[in-house]
């Protein structure tokens, strides 16, 4: 008994040092990579992540955002926090490029502008949109007129030699 007693415990600490292996690679992954994170992760789980941000700050603004009684999977939590945290370094290194000491208002503006625009690009996208299917339709109408003139024209000029007679 003895034995299996200790293949037992050999089996749950070589369980154990693999569950934390792949903890470690799992975090370095997290850290490193832009690969998403699982849908099925639970809250628990995610509390061993190097988040940028405490999750109840992130799901509290989500939540003021949210319709009532829609919930929030763990995912979500974890890719806005690590979302937002690289949203902070781009930022930062953007404002970090000025040969300053100092960051200043002007900088931080300047290094959000690209941010700020995307609304105003998306409505600009829409209107060239709309404009292209406003000169397709013209040119569509034009087609069928092109079309009707010149089959008019065609139809009277087969009547009118078929009516002509043939000189000999």
């Amino acid at each position: 008994m003895s034995k299996e007693k200790k293949s037992e415990r050999m089996e749950k600490e070589a369980e154990k040092k693999e569950k934390e292996e792949l903890d470690a690679q799992a975090e370095d992954l997290a850290e490193t990579s832009d690969t998403a994170i699982p849908e099925d992760i639970e809250d628990d789980e995610t509390d061993d992540l190097n988040l940028p941000f405490p999750k109840a700050t992130i799901v509290n603004m989500l939540r003021k955002n949210l319709d009532k009684g829609k919930q929030i999977k763990g995912q979500v939590k974890v890719e806005m926090n690590l979302w937002l945290g690289k949203m902070v370094e781009r930022i930062a290194k953007k404002m970090n490029s000025h040969p300053y000491t100092y960051v200043d208002g002007s900088m931080f503006w300047d290094a959000i502008e690209t941010y700020e625009n995307v609304t105003e690009i998306e409505l600009e996208k829409e209107r060239l949109i709309k404009e292209m299917e406003a000169i397709k339709a013209s040119c569509d109408v034009l087609i069928s007129e092109v079309d009707r003139k010149f089959v008019l024209r065609k139809t009277f000029v087969n009547k009118y030699t078929e009516e002509m007679p043939e000189k000999k």
